[in-house]
């Protein structure tokens, strides 16, 4: 009797102090990707979220609530419960000025909007798009949006945009199997509505729009060829880059011309101009000419560890719980070195390219990620849309979900 008595006085007082929810991100958690739809969930209903950066890859910590703890609980997420006093340990020990912690509070839930044909037209390639994959996956809600919604100035409404495998050069891709006649015909007609003679003018007015929105205070976050070909639309306002395909032929002097003070990344890049070689637009690509990986032998890419106290943005867009990441093709695979203007942030790399890049415009901020799935090594990751069932735990994923998460936080500049 005075054993049972014992146990209950010593369980007693943790059994009514359950005062935190902690979410750990390093390998003890079951699905990473549905933890971050959780933590949006969470400030959709105006509940702050802690997000633990550096602590165990970067974990979620917000005020106990039984429905916090369900939700998790039908998620299959991995939590912990904590008194008080065990959470105030935690944030107590993060705030150390020895080590390479930090806490940002995340306050709101960044309103959404994809970029994408699906908005007009079946585009059965866009189904493999990783940030449709991985928004539904982690049930963020999102808004799709296309050229006609830009035009009409709709960006304001939305904090966030994404831009996957589009072609903003009025190429169409550059290669048919990718574009269909259907998906032609629905940008032939927006151009037409908007006054546009060449699909590639109206490309550019949305191009010039997204950057207008970015330098007000959006965050753009692009992948695949919609990085590369946002870029060399911009260098090539004014100058005809498109053969045969715009009723006229390509100007002679299209390389000379290029004007890389507008762009966001990239530099000194040369243009693919010969018609249909292959669907490179440019060396931007680091796969461009064949080589399809870009470090060669190499089958991982790293991402930069930085200080969680002093570069507070790039630390939460890397949070992980690997520094090794498996390369991934794309269109656009990654990035090559010589073409990354020196301004530009790297956040992750291999010997021979770059894959993962921030910069800062005006008053918004943009990241660039290279490839076209974290989970797709060949063709039938480009064909075939990913069942992130099979993958919970991608480590390439979590960086796209870093980046969702990015605009909910009051973001501090960058101090070295």
């Amino acid at each position: 009797m005075k054993r049972l008595l014992l146990l209950l006085l010593v369980s007693m007082p943790f059994a009514g102090v359950a005062n935190f929810l902690l979410i750990p991100m390093d390998h003890s958690q079951t699905n990473h990707l549905k933890a971050y739809g959780l933590a949006y969930i969470l400030l959709k209903e105006e509940v702050d979220v802690d997000w633990l950066l550096n602590y165990r890859g970067g974990s979620f910590m917000v005020r106990y609530t039984k429905t916090a703890e369900r939700e998790c609980k039908l998620r299959a997420i991995s939590y912990e419960v904590l008194s008080d006093a065990a959470g105030g340990e935690i944030t107590s020990g993060i705030e150390h000025p020895n080590v390479n912690m930090s806490t940002v509070k995340l306050h709101k839930a960044a309103k959404i909007a994809v970029y994408s044909p699906i908005k007009i037209s079946p585009s059965e390639f866009e189904n493999t798009d990783a940030v449709l994959l991985v928004l539904k996956y982690a049930e963020i809600p999102f808004d799709v949006i296309y050229d006609e919604e830009i035009l009409k100035g709709e960006l304001p409404k939305y904090d966030w945009l994404h831009l996957h495998h589009e072609d903003f050069t009025g190429q169409f891709g550059r290669n048919l199997r990718r574009t269909t006649e259907v998906d032609i015909k629905a940008q032939e007609a927006i151009a037409n509505r908007h006054g546009f003679r060449k699909v590639s003018q109206m490309k550019l007015a949305v191009a010039k729009a997204i950057k207008a929105f970015c330098a007000g205070g959006g965050f753009l976050f692009a992948m695949c060829s919609g990085a590369e070909t946002f870029d060399i639309a911009l260098a090539a306002e004014g100058i005809d880059i498109v053969e045969n395909l715009d009723g006229d032929g390509v100007d002679p002097q299209a390389q000379s011309k290029l004007d890389f003070n507008k762009t966001f990344a990239f530099h000194n890049f040369k243009l693919q101009l010969d018609e249909y070689d292959g669907m490179a637009f440019s060396n931007i690509n680091s796969s461009a000419g064949g080589r399809f990986w870009d470090g060669g032998n190499e089958d991982f890419f790293s991402i930069f560890d930085f200080s969680a106290k002093w570069d507070v943005i790039p630390s939460m867009l890397v949070q992980n719980h690997e520094h090794l990441i498996r390369e991934f093709f794309g269109q656009t695979t990654a990035f090559s070195k010589q073409t990354v203007k020196p301004n530009v942030l790297i956040m992750g790399n291999s010997n021979r390219s770059d894959r993962y890049i921030y910069g800062e415009l005006g008053r918004g901020q943009w990241t660039f990620y290279g490839g076209h799935d974290p989970e797709g090594r060949g063709g039938g990751g480009r064909r075939m849309p990913t069942d992130l069932n099979l993958y919970p735990n991608s480590p390439g994923y979590r960086l796209i979900l870093n980046n969702v998460l990015f605009p909910s936080a009051r973001k501090k500049k960058r101090k070295t």
